[in-house]
């Protein structure tokens, strides 16, 4: 199916506007990623360069950095959404509640909305068998959490031309990785409808601490300077907007601190609401026709 046919154009000004109660303005969506990095194979993301600049396997000092936000920093992020009584989505490989139960079972009961971000970190395109791990990743967390996951995001954002009729048939109601809109669009599949729900890499600290190489206040920053157009546009017509974080990246002691800014200022802004990915979907479908 060609992408414009999957995801016909559509011009904010020419919509039907939506809106939220008691003024609301503008949706926050917070998103914890967590992935199983496997120490036996070549890793996703290296900080530190080898002599060499050579790619070995096991890369122990890599690997370190991203198991120090599974052992210190997730715990991190966990008791400042706490504190400010936050529940975001989790987006994790399914091998996360294998190889990190703790996490997962804290995760759960704090009741934040599991989403699947594939069976491994592992580019969709790179897969033997892409319906499998998009079936494995429902059922193993499934099993995990109790109820089918309801979203999808891919490694990467990472699709193959058939990765949304495969979704769909595997049972997800919305996926991350078009990130192309402030609003929830529908997306066409052989197998009914698919819904993006809004993501972004302009509030990912992959691309904005890792690509970009920016300092520890960035995130915040960008954030704040983010919200304060939406929250003029929301006015007129309901925004959303995602903030996604990695434990290893917003888990360190010399971030965090931001971290916990962005929520305490925007959790004490009036018309910001936050909601979880199913949360934004329920309402969005509820102001359809």
């Amino acid at each position: 199916m060609d992408i414009y046919d999957r995801i016909p154009y559509s011009a904010i000004v020419n919509r039907k506007p939506l809106t939220l109660p008691e003024g609301g303005r503008v949706i926050v969506w917070p998103v914890v990623n967590l992935e199983e990095w496997i120490p036996t194979e070549p890793l996703p993301r290296r900080i530190l360069i080898p002599p060499g600049e050579g790619s070995h396997v096991p890369d122990i000092p890599n690997w370190c950095w991203y198991e120090y936000g599974m052992r210190i920093g997730i715990w991190r992020l966990m008791a400042v959404l706490k504190e400010f009584a936050i529940t975001p989505t989790v987006s994790l490989n399914a091998t996360v509640v294998d190889v990190y139960p703790e996490v997962a079972e804290a995760a759960l009961k704090a009741d934040w909305e599991f989403l699947g971000h594939s069976y491994v970190q592992k580019a969709m395109f790179l897969l033997d068998d892409e319906r499998e791990a998009i079936f494995k990743t429902a059922e193993h967390i499934k099993n995990f959490c109790g109820y089918q996951p309801r979203g999808w995001m891919g490694p990467g954002l990472t699709q193959t031309e058939i990765t949304p009729d495969l979704l769909v048939e595997a049972g997800f109601e919305y996926t991350a990785d078009w990130i192309l809109d402030d609003q929830p669009c529908e997306i066409n599949t052989d197998n009914g409808t698919l819904y993006s729900v809004p993501y972004t890499t302009e509030l990912n600290d992959i691309p904005i601490m890792l690509s970009q190489s920016h300092v520890s206040s960035v995130l915040y920053d960008r954030t704040m300077d983010y919200v304060d157009v939406l929250y003029e546009e929301g006015k007129d017509n309901v925004r959303v907007m995602s903030v996604a974080v990695h434990p290893y990246i917003h888990g360190v002691p010399h971030r965090i601190k931001y971290f916990r800014k962005i929520f305490e200022e925007l959790s004490g802004r009036p018309g910001v609401v936050f909601m979880t990915g199913a949360q934004i979907l329920d309402w969005y479908l509820a102001q359809q026709d």
